[in-house]
């Protein structure tokens, strides 16, 4: 006979696993966006209406007042500023010059370095000496990683470009985290009140973008749908919070270094993207600090 609580634990434990899979994936769709020809804004367009179509009844249930919930209208329009379309522009811009796996490292690697000094210089908090070699180690990871990007090596010709917009990445999602934060937001009323607020947005991105969704095969505009609205602004939400109300935030966090290793293992597969010996060190290195770094106490 099985023990509840460990048949619990277990699910927390596969629905952090699968969240991470998704995220790790993720990288590697938006890379074979611009290997099918379809625009940052075609990619945007596609996730924000796919998302909205699936998360629409449940915000209509949950959203008071509608579709904005207990954010209101503000400070929903400010969060959507940050992690709206122009987020996801960013994100798909940038893989139009990196290699998938660049993404993976460099936004998640950075984002808790970003959250940890917007925290100490704007709100006045502390960090344990635990969780400052963690971010220290992150960003030698990272300064590894990246070196034949920002070197211009031939092997990585303009992918510092890339680089550098996933750096801005990380800093929006920072600043999005902390704002948050300091609001007390659920998580879930922020997804669907951001997708939400986004898709009156869609037709101007139309005139400021370029969209060929018209001359793509069908295919590719069904895997970005899929993938990028339903599974990632959906199903990986729903998995992660889930897994968070079960293990607890801390817990459910250690799931995201697997991240990289995901898109790095699904990127020589799915794309034959190789990484080189430098890449796979700074890595490394970058998944290291985020394991240290997420279990550290976060204050002193």
């Amino acid at each position: 006979m099985s023990n509840p609580a460990s048949s619990r634990l277990a699910i927390g434990f596969a629905f952090g696993i699968l969240s991470a899979v998704i995220w790790g994936v993720q990288s590697v769709v938006s890379r074979q966006s611009v290997v099918d020809g379809l625009s940052a804004g075609d990619v945007t367009i596609l996730r924000f209406l796919a998302a909205s179509l699936v998360l629409l009844p449940f915000a209509i249930a949950r959203l008071k007042p509608f579709p904005v919930g207990k954010l209101g209208w503000k400070r929903a329009l400010i969060l959507t500023a940050i992690v709206g379309p122009s987020y996801s522009l960013i994100l798909v811009g940038g893989a139009h010059f990196a290699p998938a796996l660049h993404s993976s490292v460099i936004s998640p690697g950075l984002i808790p370095v970003a959250t940890a000094l917007l925290a100490v210089f704007v709100l006045g908090d502390r960090i344990s000496p635990l969780r400052v070699i963690g971010l220290a180690i992150i960003v030698a990871g990272i300064v590894v990683f990246s070196f034949e990007a920002m070197a211009n090596t031939p092997t990585r010709e303009g992918a510092w470009i890339g680089d550098l917009l996933f750096v801005l990445i990380a800093l929006l999602w920072s600043v999005f985290g902390l704002l948050a934060r300091r609001w007390g937001a659920d998580a879930v009323e922020v997804t669907m009140a951001t997708c939400l607020l986004s898709v009156p947005l869609l037709p101007l991105l139309a005139l400021v973008q370029p969209v060929n969704l018209l001359s793509v095969p069908l295919p590719a505009i069904a895997l970005q749908a899929l993938y990028q609205g339903v599974l990632v602004g959906a199903v990986a939400l729903f998995l992660y919070t889930e897994a968070v109300t079960i293990l607890g935030a801390a817990r459910a966090a250690l799931f995201l270094p697997l991240v990289p290793v995901v898109t790095a293992l699904s990127g020589a597969i799915m794309l034959g993207e190789q990484a080189s010996t430098l890449e796979i060190a700074g890595m490394a290195l970058a998944v290291t600090g985020m394991v240290v770094a997420l279990r550290a106490p976060s204050s002193a």
